[in-house]
């Protein structure tokens, strides 16, 4: 844990505007960090603290659209993070996460399991339980033998908060790209564009966590056509159809989610629950008389 902990660093930026911002940041060579570029957006004066050191950002790689810089930070005394792959991961598999949330001059670990795997652009999104707060942006997600595989990035506004990570195969593919002078461009990130334009994934959340089925069935429709061999988007069709009692849908729906996450535990329930309603629903008015006796 200690390793982990060592390769994620604190980032303090100050903004064109004036204002402070924080961050974290993952060394993933020689003196060079990977962290969100929402954290170093605008931003004119970067430092990042490494172990009793401040140190200065002198470069930045961007891939601006999916939220991923890279910084060059000269004479970085860091361990660098073993590269992993999220391609290898699986549902339920164990992650821990190491951050710098809120103010804390410490690393904070949390635990949790993969619950999304979102196709995107070769690689993909991932969704996990584990939780952070603001200032854990730009940290590290690695698998149980310690790879780094992920970067802690956005969650979802509301009751049930969904908790994303942007892959490591996108950071790989940065690090071959030109460095670029600070604050000389920026770009929105994929997951601030309008909603209409953002991702399936993202555009589901709302209508799901406020149960605005019939929204949530509209979306996940148009998302199965678009990608119909994800478990994701005919598991948000089936629950639109279970809520609105549709259940012969639903349950085909369920089944085909099941057959790219075989061991889905929230699927499985999700069946049961209409086994039992149709069965309660194919009783017999005599039968019933026999029950209640």
């Amino acid at each position: 844990m200690h390793e982990l902990n060592a390769q994620v660093l604190r980032v303090e930026v100050k903004h064109n505007n004036g204002s402070n911002g924080l961050g974290s940041a993952v060394v993933i060579a020689k003196d060079q960090v990977i962290t969100n570029c929402h954290v170093v957006t605008d931003a004119k004066n970067i430092k990042v603290l490494a172990h009793g050191e401040v140190l200065s950002a002198s470069a930045i790689k961007p891939d601006w659209y999916h939220d991923l810089c890279i910084l060059t930070v000269e004479n970085l005394n860091a361990p660098i993070a073993k590269i992993g792959a999220s391609k290898h991961l699986n549902y339920d598999t164990p992650i821990l996460t190491v951050g710098y949330p809120d103010k804390t001059s410490e690393p904070i670990n949390t635990f949790g399991k993969v619950k999304g795997l979102f196709p995107m652009d070769d690689s993909f999104i991932i969704r996990a339980t584990s939780p952070f707060k603001l200032g854990a942006s730009g940290g590290g997600m690695f698998d149980e033998e310690g790879h780094l595989v992920g970067v802690i990035t956005l969650k979802s506004r509301g009751g049930e908060i969904h908790y994303y990570y942007m892959p490591v195969e996108w950071v790989q593919a940065l690090m071959h790209k030109p460095a670029q002078v600070l604050g000389t461009h920026n770009e929105k990130p994929f997951w601030a564009m309008a909603s209409e334009n953002r991702p399936f994934f993202m555009q589901v959340v709302q209508p799901y966590v406020s149960h605005d089925w019939n929204v949530l069935m509209n979306i996940s429709n148009a998302w199965v056509k678009q990608e119909p061999n994800t478990a994701e988007s005919w598991f948000y069709l089936a629950i639109a159809e279970f809520e609105t009692k549709h259940y012969d849908e639903a349950e085909a729906h369920f089944k085909k989610a099941l057959t790219f996450h075989h061991h889905d535990e929230e699927t499985v329930a999700y069946l049961n629950k209409i086994s039992e309603r149709t069965a309660a629903m194919n009783v017999k008015p005599n039968q019933m008389a026999l029950l209640s006796n």
